[in-house]
């Protein structure tokens, strides 16, 4: 059976409008981000999953009153370590921050997670909700901007941050029956 597999990525929160590095710390939607998602339009749902983390999870309950996600630790954000709930002008002189930079983003972060660390470790919650929704066909994910991009560039042809995507936007694909993912698109579901 081929199902179809939407990833939002969760709506706004205090930190994403003041551009800081939001990832493992446990944010709740802004106003703003609680009101540009319930105006949304978005795909039916057969099966709900969310990162554990609230912005998520505020978000699934927005869209879909319904369903009660499954919750899969694997899909939190990434852990920013000393870069944590900072933004660029924080840390413009912060020479292991120009570091990163310099890396193209694939230095890990100090006293956080490595691109590669994340990318295995949403990969093995992608799995978990790949074999939790084994009989449904309209699958979807409350997640993060990181995990959507760590999901595609591993699914897909593409470097990492080309699946970036903004608060309320995201990507569906396809899983046919053979195993294979296709027909990725990507959507915007607050526009």
């Amino acid at each position: 059976m081929e199902k179809t597999i939407t990833l939002i990525r969760h709506g706004k929160t205090l930190g994403n409008l003041e551009k800081r590095y939001i990832g493992i710390t446990d944010e709740p939607l802004s106003k703003e981000g609680v009101e540009e998602i319930a105006k949304g339009s978005y795909p039916a749902c057969d099966i709900l999953f969310s990162s554990p983390l609230r912005r998520c999870k505020e978000t699934a309950k927005i869209i879909y009153p319904d369903n009660e996600p499954i919750v899969i630790p694997e899909l939190k954000e990434t852990n920013f370590g000393r870069f944590e709930g900072k933004n660029y002008q924080d840390l413009s002189e912060d020479l292991e921050y120009i570091k990163w930079i310099e890396s193209g983003g694939t230095a890990p972060f100090p006293e956080g997670e490595g691109r590669s660390e994340v990318i295995k470790r949403t990969m093995i919650g992608f799995e978990k909700l790949i074999g939790a929704s084994d009989e449904y066909k309209s699958v979807v994910a409350v997640v993060h901007g990181g995990t959507i991009m760590s999901i595609l560039s591993s699914l897909f042809k593409g470097d990492y941050y080309s699946y970036h995507v903004e608060n309320g936007e995201g990507y569906t694909f396809d899983l046919s029956s053979d195993g294979l993912y296709h027909r990725l698109r990507f959507r915007s579901f607050t526009r």
